[in-house]
């Protein structure tokens, strides 16, 4: 991407390239390359070790720390396959609250609410709307968490096999592939941040250094995550939720003692504003990253992996606070950083992405290199949850197609991560990034989530969705967004970029627009395509898989199977070894979701999932499977 900005139009947060500009802010930074790369390998070992202690591998510690280092699963338990893949049941509400907030908050917060605050035509609502809209997803989660794990059966994994259970094959590798561009697209930021700010602090602009740094962290994070998968990064999160809260207070204190920052209430008063232009960013924002969350399995995982209802949503809700308040923290940062000098920032002698660094440079050495533990600590504790992330989506059907699913997803995992660094290498606008794949997700929220309705509502006028309703519901969203892209004078698909020449890459009433548009097109759409569906295929079609696989047809034959010979149609809801099936029996009612009433007449007829062609037969424990 070009560094040029077009005239009147603030730069975004773009290239960190070696221009001018950013020339000259590194060369008053002076970290050596030997103290960052120090910097960055100690931080990654002492994350490994950590995640072998969440193995319970750390025997030779006292049993204080060795506690420290694991969920509520001890010796055995943690050998098990399905800790390994979901840490099912194992992490109370300070560990998800912990984790929830590392792993959000990776590299790119440094740029992120900084520019907001650095901005004075943006200024509060842009910072309030930054940090609600990251803080948020974590309220939604609160409440749909229960009941979309309570929909999936018990060896679920993520909001991919809600989507298999409760539409079908097509839905699932709808969602699949969502979330796995958005999770690349954080990848891709979450490297490109931290090799800037190494980049930065150590005035070393070079290719070699910055893919040296992605690799390193790149590697480790692999290493550790395929080592000792989900439980690792939830424990190592929980020494970089508390190790980020300690140096942001440490930071606030060394940052507002120099004289050099301190502002008068005057000057803040300038920098503080409160504007329309901010307000529409804040909209913005608040529903694209909604949207996108909504398909990031490494908070998902957390859901599964608390160890209970009031854990997961007492956890989130902490979680969600944390990350307010550390998004409030960077976006007051830029806001003093531009009342210290204004001038510079609206001259564009410096950059309001860079106002942070501008708060550290009367700062002495010694703190830069703290904030180069900050920024390391913050991309492992993102990456590793990505990580964890983008195997669970392969984890299931590994499992079904008799492949060692660990195996898989790491392979899988690993060939993501190799463009993933290459594109960081590339130095793309980090901001710019997120907005595609929040704009892909927004397509495709509605869609997805309204399998929570199972039954018709408003005598029928509100139809379960379809699997196909649901994907032509999607596909409605992507016309949407070209179309907007046509009224905006963009061509094809270059309106994912949401260059619409305001202020910033999501400012304006066009972007706004698009983000309210676009979701709300799609969920209407998904109803228009469930009655056309229900219309012409039939009641009984519409509400089958549109495709399935071949094991899962094999599936479909051992529940008949056993269905005769129960005798009865449908297995007993206990095996052989007197476990509980999994997955309720088809003429067995489950909970309701919120909002949801039970069947009362013919009109509301239950969703025949995907799911409940196998429901008779238990599926075997997690561990037999692999």
């Amino acid at each position: 991407m070009s560094d040029t900005v077009a005239p009147g139009v603030s730069p975004t947060i773009s290239t960190i390239a070696p221009t001018a500009i950013m020339t000259a802010v590194a060369e008053m930074f002076d970290v050596s390359n030997g103290a960052a790369w120090a910097v960055l390998f100690s931080v990654c070992i002492f994350f490994t070790v950590l995640a072998f202690g969440s193995m319970d591998k750390l025997s030779c510690l006292p049993s204080a720390l060795k506690g420290m280092c694991l969920l509520n699963k001890h010796g055995e338990e943690t050998k098990t396959v399905d800790y390994f893949l979901s840490a099912r049941n194992s992490a109370g509400y300070w560990s998800i609250a912990l984790s929830f907030f590392a792993s959000g908050m990776g590299a790119w917060v440094v740029y992120g609410t900084t520019e907001m605050g650095a901005n004075p035509a943006l200024s509060w609502l842009g910072v309030l709307g930054y940090s609600a809209g990251s803080a948020f997803p974590a309220i939604v989660v609160c409440f749909l968490g229960p009941y979309i794990k309570e929909k999936c059966s018990e060896n679920a994994f993520s909001t991919t096999d809600f989507g298999r259970e409760r539409y079908g094959r097509l839905m699932q590798l709808s969602i699949s592939a969502i979330s796995v561009f958005y999770m690349f697209i954080f990848m891709v930021a979450e490297l490109t941040s931290i090799s800037n700010v190494f980049a930065l602090l150590t005035n070393d602009f070079s290719t070699a250094f910055g893919i040296g740094v992605t690799v390193v962290i790149g590697i480790f994070t692999l290493f550790y995550t395929g080592f000792a998968g989900l439980p690792s990064s939830i424990v190592t999160d929980r020494f970089q939720g508390l190790i980020m809260a300690f140096l942001v207070i440490v930071l606030t204190i060394a940052v507002c003692i120099y004289d050099d920052n301190q502002v008068t209430k005057e000057e803040f008063k300038l920098a503080s504003s409160w504007t329309v232009e901010g307000f529409m960013a804040m909209v913005t924002l608040v529903i694209a990253i909604l949207c996108a969350e909504m398909f990031n399995q490494a908070t998902w995982q957390r859901v599964w992996a608390a160890e209970s209802v009031p854990a997961m949503r007492k956890g989130f809700a902490l979680g969600s606070l944390f990350v307010f308040l550390l998004m409030m923290f960077f976006g007051i940062m830029g806001m003093i950083a531009y009342a210290n000098d204004p001038a510079s920032y609206d001259s564009y002698e410096k950059y309001s992405y860079l106002a942070f660094f501008d708060l550290l440079l009367p700062l002495g050495n010694g703190w830069h290199i703290v904030v180069l533990i900050f920024v390391t600590a913050l991309a492992a504790s993102s990456l590793d949850s990505l990580q964890n992330g983008l195997n669970s989506i392969f984890y299931r059907d590994a499992l079904r197609a008799g492949f060692n699913a660990h195996i898989t997803a790491s392979v899988l995992v690993v060939l993501i991560n190799v463009p993933a660094i290459w594109l960081a290498s590339l130095k793309f606008d980090v901001l710019g990034l997120f907005l595609v794949a929040d704009l892909v997700c927004a397509t495709a929220v509605l869609p997805t989530f309204l399998g929570l309705q199972e039954t018709d509502k408003l005598n029928g006028l509100l139809p379960a969705p379809t699997e196909l309703g649901a994907f032509l519901g999607i596909l409605s969203g992507m016309a949407t967004v070209l179309i907007n892209g046509q009224i905006n004078g963009a061509h094809g698909f270059e309106y994912f970029w949401l260059d619409n020449g305001a202020i910033c890459a999501l400012c304006g009433s066009a972007t706004m627009i698009s983000f309210i548009v676009t979701p709300l097109v799609a969920g209407f759409m998904t109803y228009v395509f469930t009655h056309l569906d229900l219309c012409i295929r039939g009641k009984e079609r519409a509400r089958r898989p549109v495709f399935e696989l071949a094991f899962d047809k094999d599936d479909v034959v051992v529940v008949e199977a056993d269905a005769i010979v129960e005798g009865n149609g449908v297995a007993d809801a206990k095996g052989d070894d007197g476990v509980a099936a999994p997955e309720k029996a088809l003429d067995e009612e489950g909970p309701t979701p919120i909002g949801l009433d039970p069947p009362t007449d013919a009109s509301d007829v239950p969703v025949n999932d995907s799911s409940k062609e196998e429901e008779s037969r238990p599926e075997q424990p997690l561990e037999a499977e692999a």
